[in-house]
């Protein structure tokens, strides 16, 4: 790698922590009610939606009349998506003669889409019209991200307050996510990628001529559409849902180096300003920077193991004689090239984004172990907007939990006395993805109608199919390629694996929040565990990768690990 590889990593970190003070300030702002300088503009709009549909900001919810109105909400925006999914070919601005997308492809297409995972079984330039993509897909990659910041605003609520039973309403919440923090970001972000060359129009396809060495002159359809909108709030939504077909590695959506790396920082951007509206919520702004600390060591650290996986090529193409010095390029834009291909991979899985502007299924077995086992963590490591830190919160729980249990004390953490109920909940927000990637992976493996698209032999074929179930089952969508997942069989199995994996880590996280709010604040003492030094970051870190390689160990080595040891004997697998 030349220098300027070795600049972009540590420029990225960089730039990205220097923006999570003020991000995260203003964040904080807006859930807490305060002004804003953008209030002026959008308070009017706030006041106006409120009293169309009568919500009224001051009556705050229970924690079971939240979860009640997020199931619903979420349960209404599906039925919705489904039924324009299904009937899309009979709507306007629809510009190629599409049809209407199976039961089953249309089930998983919206569950992914409500659930923020946003899996495609698709490719969106032949398969869906502009109206699916704008008024269901854009629509939902807002819903649904606000959905995340919601749930996370009212367990910082729990964590806060004491001797109460509210957490908030939801309405304001995903009201105000919306307008104040996704929407303005992503304007400004389609802007910029606007004047980067990627496309934002209604005009129809372009059939253009070009020269093909062994074909000559051929014809060549260039798909327009919408689609630097999409790309900006999927990005800073952590949704990840392309417009075209081959996600941001496709020159239209993602077009240049500067592109590249805007839409990278957007992937992290706001789950990491999170960590400081967390600190500033709960009245100690330390606890957000000591969370910030554990997930950025362990992101460089694995992001370290991609680069240098991919970076040192493919023993098997040596093998062939081929020139590897510029690492494994297979499967890879490049104008992107190895460094910058491994640090999306890794963001990527890491932050419940599931964009790609490589194929991962062409990585090294290392390098695809990376994305692989992040998502394996349960998205905490950043994670989706919201959902991210409250998986890691409840990693937090556990910890302090263990730590209490070891010096012989009852756990504390913020003051509130960890019981045997927060316990429950947060080993149900740890175990539920992992329940659902490993039984996932197990049945497709078992039954026929599972094997019968599974493409590659060996190792490779069990990593893409367990690949598969590890993004559903963490709600990220990226996917190894391979596995023919667009059949009744996946399109079913993997739409219930991201309900479960979605809804059923909600449920927990807001009676957590419930019952902790209720609690009275225990004063500090000497035997108090401090969760802000770099002992606790260091312990907190140390049970986030026990969990992980303990849940998943057998399976990687099953996949990528043998892989890589058969792949040092020269074979392709």
């Amino acid at each position: 790698m030349n220098m300027m590889s070795w600049v972009q990593f540590p420029l990225y970190i960089v730039v990205l922590l220097i923006l999570v003070k003020p991000l995260g300030s203003y964040m904080a702002r807006v859930y807490q009610g305060e002004r804003s300088f953008l209030s002026p503009v959008i308070l009017p709009v706030e006041k106006f939606i409120f009293k169309l549909s009568g919500v009224k900001p001051d009556d705050e919810m229970n924690w079971k009349t939240y979860a009640l109105t997020v199931l619903v909400f979420n349960l209404v925006g599906f039925f919705f998506l489904y039924l324009l999914l299904r009937i899309q070919h009979v709507l306007p601005l629809n510009p190629q003669t599409l049809g209407a997308l199976s039961p089953e492809l249309a089930f998983n297409t919206a569950v992914s889409f409500v659930s923020n995972t946003n899996w495609q079984n698709y490719g969106g330039e032949t398969t869906m019209s502009n109206l699916s993509q704008m008024l269901g897909l854009g629509v939902q990659n807002f819903l649904s991200a606000a959905t995340g910041m919601a749930v996370l605003i009212a367990l910082m609520r729990g964590l806060s307050r004491h001797s109460t039973n509210k957490l908030g309403s939801f309405w304001v919440d995903l009201t105000r996510s919306i307008l104040y923090i996704l929407l303005p970001l992503s304007i400004i972000l389609a802007v910029l990628l606007v004047s980067q060359g990627v496309v934002q129009s209604f005009q129809a396809n372009i059939i253009s001529q070009t020269v093909d060495q062994t074909s000559g002159v051929v014809t060549q359809t260039l798909p327009l559409g919408p689609a630097a909108s999409q790309v900006a709030v999927k990005q800073l939504g952590t949704n990840g849902g392309g417009f075209f077909n081959v996600n941001s590695a496709h020159p239209f959506e993602n077009p240049t180096p500067f592109s590249n790396f805007l839409e990278m920082l957007s992937i992290l951007l706001i789950p990491a300003a999170l960590t400081y509206t967390f600190g500033k919520m709960v009245g100690d702004r330390r606890q957000g920077w000591a969370i910030l600390a554990a997930m950025t060591l362990i992101l460089v650290l694995m992001t370290g193991i991609a680069i240098s996986a991919e970076s040192q090529g493919n023993p098997a193409f040596t093998a062939m004689g081929i020139d590897i010095s510029a690492g494994n390029m297979e499967g890879k834009e490049v104008r992107f090239g190895v460094v910058n291909s491994a640090m999306w991979a890794t963001f990527t899985t890491a932050a419940s984004n599931g964009s790609v502007n490589s194929m991962h299924d062409s990585f090294t077995p290392l390098g695809g172990l990376v994305p692989m086992w992040m998502m394996m963590l349960g998205e905490v490591i950043f994670g989706g907007v919201g959902s991210g830190l409250y998986g890691m919160l409840a990693f937090v729980v556990i910890a302090v939990f263990v730590a209490g249990l070891m010096v012989g004390r009852t756990p504390e953490y913020l003051g509130k006395k960890i019981e045997i109920h927060e316990m429950k909940m947060a080993a149900l927000i740890v175990l539920i993805p992992v329940i659902t990637v490993l039984f996932g992976t197990a049945i497709a493996l078992w039954t026929e109608s599972g094997k019968a698209s599974i493409y590659n032999a060996g190792p490779q074929g069990f990593s893409e199919v367990l690949y598969a179930f590890a993004s559903a089952g963490n709600n990220n969508g990226s996917a190894f390629a391979g596995l023919g997942a667009n059949t009744p069989f996946y399109n079913t199995a993997l739409g219930i694996a991201m309900l479960f994996a979605r809804y059923a880590l909600i449920v927990p996280v807001l009676a957590m929040a419930g019952s902790l709010s209720q609690k009275k604040i225990v004063p500090t003492s000497s035997g108090t565990l401090p969760s802000h030094t770099p002992l606790f970051i260091g312990w907190l870190i140390g049970v986030i990768i026990i969990v992980g390689a303990l849940s998943f160990l057998p399976a990687l080595a099953l996949g990528p690990i043998v892989q890589h040891l058969i792949l040092g004997t020269g074979r392709l697998f």
